[in-house]
């Protein structure tokens, strides 16, 4: 989608219609599951300083005499679940639960920005980290204030305990929003980061602006 073709009040309007963000939780590998939670229940994501403090325990699941617990990822309320399977042997990925949480301004702005900027995905299941270059004028300059241009050197790929540079592949922008985390495993496909071409950069603020000023 590209930003001059967004209908800010449709958008803005979808958005008062069911102001809710959804996070589906689907089952990390195969196992006996147990539910802790119902319909409806409260939850708490995770939490801490370090984000080191797990959130509501959601399930258990069984296998091999071995329970893993499988924990809230988001703060809300239960609003799906597959209690039918309670007991029942489950295959990974098996969609389980889904928490509905209230969006805020922010959560709003980052999931219009995410239709309009530029995606680099990482190129497999992999730990990303920005190259040196890059971090270092980041920490100096600001990431918004770094422009970047195919063939440079954008992250550094860690997988299998070997660090693969990786170059930047798309039309030349800014580095406008930051989707990953350093050091934490990110799925192949999923968005590293969102790029601003230069002659974007006023349609993207008046989406900013416009958000800020019209959500309560």
């Amino acid at each position: 989608m590209h930003t001059e073709e967004i209908d800010y009040d449709q958008v803005l309007g979808d958005y008062r219609k069911d102001p809710y963000g959804y996070v589906d939780i689907c089952t990390p590998h195969t196992g006996q599951i147990r539910f802790n939670v119902r319909l409806d229940d409260k939850v708490e994501g995770i939490t801490g300083k370090w984000r080191h403090i797990p959130g509501t325990k959601l399930s258990v699941l069984t296998r091999e005499g071995n329970a893993k617990p499988v924990f809230a990822t988001s703060r809300g309320v239960i609003s799906y679940i597959r209690d039918d399977l309670e007991g029942q042997f489950v295959e990974a990925g098996e969609k389980i639960l889904t928490i509905k949480h209230p969006l805020k301004k922010r959560e709003i702005i980052e999931q219009i920005l995410r239709k309009v900027l530029l995606p680099f995905p990482a190129p497999e299941r992999a730990k990303y980290f920005f190259s040196m270059e890059i971090q270092s004028r980041i920490e100096k300059f600001g990431q918004r204030s770094i422009s970047i241009k195919p063939g440079d050197e954008l992250f550094t790929m860690s997988l299998m305990k070997r660090d693969t540079p990786v170059y930047y592949q798309g039309d030349p922008g800014i580095i406008h929003s930051v989707y990953f985390q350093p050091g934490v495993s990110v799925d192949q496909g999923e968005p590293l980061v969102g790029i601003c071409p230069p002659d974007k950069a006023p349609l993207i603020e008046k989406i900013i602006t416009r958000v800020k000023a019209e959500w309560e």
